[in-house]
């Protein structure tokens, strides 16, 4: 039973009793030899198992998402966990498919991705630290084909890459605002060129991207070799795309890739059989876990729960129009996971900081400020409709809440004429979700009409806009000089066909993270477009997103440590 008051997530996950990960294997149908084991609780699995799967009946789908969130996240991940623990307290079967953490919120702000509470995927501290490495693999991966590039100019530059042109940026796995710009190439003559570049987070990666798009390791090698790092140099008319093929660099890559590219089996709180692989933000990355785990989960259970990063607005919509065109799955259904400190925070009326309480205003009864910010929740149940898919809107529980307030957002759903659940799952576990469950099992027997926002064959541009305001309710989009030449190069290079990732803030359904609600009347700013070829998208920077984040003045990281009388970890969050 849980404890009461509800212990640390740390202090639940170490209290943990774990099946072997063999019998999580089991539950899902597979046998020993189509694992791979890492220790006692974890274990990649072989692609393999793909074709011994083909026959069986597909799982219902359901995407796990949320309103625009307050800078310290609405529980989509605890969600996921919760909902596939309570499908099994009401006899059903499922899995979960979530992201692996990367290092940056984990030793940041935000803290470890592992879920929270009575509804968490263990062992926490494998799930938040290194897990099977597969990121340290994207990191190597990504930085042989910077080395490969810049040791191609030193050697001679055959293939004659613009140096100043290079797209391609090395990446680390840290928080680290100081390695956004950098000179490279300082020193003597054989230390390289000297030239301007700079770091992205390691999840932000376009090597990161075609892991979690990739549908086999073929797949995954074609998908390098088309990786475009630049252009040639001389008029612009005249300029060709360069690849990590023409590099010879692709087949390296992908060996540094063959192990990562498995997908990684742990387990919940409750034993559920929880798929964890790949890890793009949303906000930067199409923010989604990998095809490959979902194409795993939804042969091995009655029900598949994956969930999309941040808002409705970002990981939904990549989700439906990015993943869904390269996986061919269909969802059934969709949580939208709300919370009452969110909708009182789309007011515009509290400021929440991170790795600070909660405005003392905003923990006062106020349902009525509740329905007012609720404006937010109703523009994502519309954007989940555009593409034809079922709402349930979950409303995850919080002990501050006021039975006024949760009320308050039933209400809206009501007029929405979409399903509402209120779930517990923090602090009961699976039973805490069982009337979300339900719902949710209701909604995916519906029949859907999925769709996608646009067709491939539109203009960049249009393509664009429509994102912008169908999801976003902006008036429309202005471009910079750059982006407007960066368009016509990748639409003249044949890249135009491509579906659109854009790179936005979490905190608004618009660029600018101080528009709260549903805001209108503004104009989306592109002030960079870069092309991942690799991956499959065309990648907008919209207003001033960044792709490597800051440490805050006291990160996470701080608290982190080892107690070596127990020998367990202590501090992780």
């Amino acid at each position: 039973m849980p404890s009461q008051p509800v212990p640390s997530d740390l202090e639940i996950a170490q209290a943990a009793k774990l099946l072997p990960i063999e019998a999580i294997a089991e539950k899902m149908g597979l046998e020993r030899d189509d694992i791979e084991f890492y220790g006692r609780s974890m274990a990649k699995i072989r692609l393999e198992v793909l074709d011994k799967l083909k026959d069986r009946p597909n799982a219902k789908y359901i995407l796990i998402t949320a309103v625009t969130p307050t800078p310290l996240g609405e529980g989509k991940s605890t969600t996921t966990v919760g909902l596939g623990q309570g499908l099994h307290h009401i006899g059903k079967t499922a899995n979960i498919a979530i992201r692996q953490p990367s290092q940056g919120p984990t030793f940041g702000i935000k803290g470890g991705a592992a879920g929270g509470g009575y509804s968490q995927v263990v062992p926490m501290e494998q799930f938040n630290l290194h897990m099977t490495g597969d990121i340290h693999a994207v990191t190597a991966a990504n930085n042989l084909l910077a080395a490969m590039i810049d040791n191609h100019i030193y050697q001679g530059n055959s293939l004659n890459i613009d140096p100043y042109g290079i797209t391609w940026r090395r990446v680390l796995d840290v928080n680290d605002r100081d390695l956004r710009n950098i000179i490279s190439g300082l020193g003597e003559r054989g230390d390289g060129r000297p030239r301007a570049t700079g770091f992205d987070i390691s999840v932000a990666s376009e090597v990161m991207a075609i892991l979690a798009l990739a549908t086999s390791l073929k797949d995954m090698r074609e998908r390098f070799g088309r990786i475009t790092i630049g252009m040639t140099a001389g008029r612009r008319k005249d300029q060709k795309p360069v690849t990590a093929e023409q590099l010879q660099a692709a087949g390296a890559m992908t060996v540094l890739m063959k192990e990562a590219i498995k997908p990684n089996l742990f387990q919940t709180l409750e034993n559920t059989p929880a798929l964890v692989h790949a890890g793009p933000f949303a906000n930067i990355a199409h923010g989604n876990s990998s095809i490959l785990a979902d194409l795993i989960g939804i042969k091995t259970s009655q029900y598949l729960l994956t969930e999309a990063g941040f808002g409705a607005a970002i990981g939904a919509e990549k989700f439906f129009n990015i993943k869904c065109r390269y996986s061919g799955l269909r969802p059934d259904a969709a949580v939208l996971v709300a919370t009452v400190r969110a909708m009182k925070l789309h007011t515009g009326k509290h400021r929440v900081v991170p790795g600070r309480p909660l405005p003392e205003a905003m923990l006062q009864e106020n349902p009525d400020e509740v329905y007012e910010g609720a404006a937010n929740l109703r523009k994502h149940i519309q954007n989940i409709r555009a593409h034809g898919v079922s709402p349930v809107v979950c409303v995850n529980h919080f002990s501050s809440d006021f039975d006024s307030e949760v009320d308050a957002i039933r209400r809206v759903a009501a007029e929405e004429n979409t399903r509402c659940a209120v779930s517990k799952h923090w602090a009961e576990g699976g039973a805490g979700a069982v009337e979300l469950a339900k719902a949710v099992v209701e909604a995916a027997e519906e029949p859907t009409d999925f769709n996608f926002l646009y067709e491939l064959d539109q203009p960049i541009k249009a393509k664009i806009e429509k994102i912008a305001t169908t999801i976003y309710g902006a008036d429309g989009v202005s471009y910079a000089a750059e982006a407007e030449r960066q368009i016509r190069q990748y639409e003249s290079a044949g890249f135009g066909k491509l579906p659109i990732c854009m790179a936005k803030t979490h905190l608004s359904l618009s660029h600018d993270p101080d528009l709260k609600g549903a805001p209108t009347g503004f104009t989306v700013p592109i002030r960079e477009v870069r092309a991942s070829v690799g991956a499959g998208f065309i990648y907008p920077l919209l207003g001033q997103m960044r792709t490597m984040p800051g440490l805050s003045s006291h990160p996470a990281a701080e608290k982190v440590d080892m107690d070596f009388e127990t020998g367990q970890v202590v501090g992780l969050s």
